[in-house]
């Protein structure tokens, strides 16, 4: 038989939440085609690696959509979780919440950037923040669900630290007010934050996955 997708209203409306709306940095201006003086074809580029990815694991379509959403919660959608800690920082990535975030997520996200520097007029033009937009939309359309536009013109963090994780993300001891106040603090209303909070979303036969705190809400009708 073949693999089932389904991909509810609930997952892609998020997605075009932070994808349309992201929370940003104050600096950051997003337009469609932003990068069409320097780099036109970098969508059908990061399409190419991501599709690539996606046949060789399924994975990809969770990892990638649960590393853009711990990013843009923390600091904005500005691709610092992907920043790697050093000897005098440990960086968002290992912070305790982030240490389950699946490597195929990460690894999409890196061969998409590489493959668009390759392209000389491309090189060092297109962050990492736009990049991992781009792959979360394309993996939403490799699962079965919609593609849309996005716009792009997003700044990578300067800064990635662990301690900007704290308080960020969604508790699995949260009572109602603390979700309403947490998910407010990001521009999303009760809404959105019930989408969020449905069942973990079936994506084919072949397993069940959720974005971080769908698991931990899962008793929330």
């Amino acid at each position: 038989m073949g693999r089932q997708m389904v991909f509810p209203i609930s997952l892609w409306h998020i997605l075009l939440i932070f994808c349309i709306n992201p929370p940003l940095p104050a600096s950051a201006q997003l337009r469609r085609n932003f990068y069409a003086t320097v780099c036109p074809n970098v969508e059908t580029i990061v399409r190419a690696v991501v599709t690539q990815k996606f046949q060789q694991t399924f994975v990809t379509v969770p990892a990638t959509l649960r590393l853009f959403f711990h990013d843009c919660l923390v600091q904005g959608c500005d691709a610092s979780v992907m920043v790697a800690s050093t000897g005098n920082n440990k960086a968002e990535k290992d912070h305790p919440e982030n240490l389950s975030l699946a490597g195929d997520g990460f690894d999409t996200v890196i061969k998409a950037k590489a493959a668009v520097d390759a392209v000389p007029g491309c090189r060092n033009k297109v962050s990492c923040a736009d990049i991992l937009a781009i792959a979360a939309r394309d993996v939403v359309a490799l699962a079965g669900g919609p593609s849309f536009p996005v716009e792009l013109g997003r700044r990578d963090g300067l800064s990635s630290t662990a301690a900007s994780v704290n308080g960020k993300l969604p508790q699995p001891t949260f009572n109602l007010n603390k979700l309403r106040v947490l998910f407010a603090s990001h521009g999303l209303d009760q809404t959105d934050m019930i989408a969020l909070s449905e069942k973990p979303f079936l994506v084919g036969n072949v397993a069940t996955c959720c974005v971080a705190m769908m698991a931990s809400l899962s008793g929330f009708e």
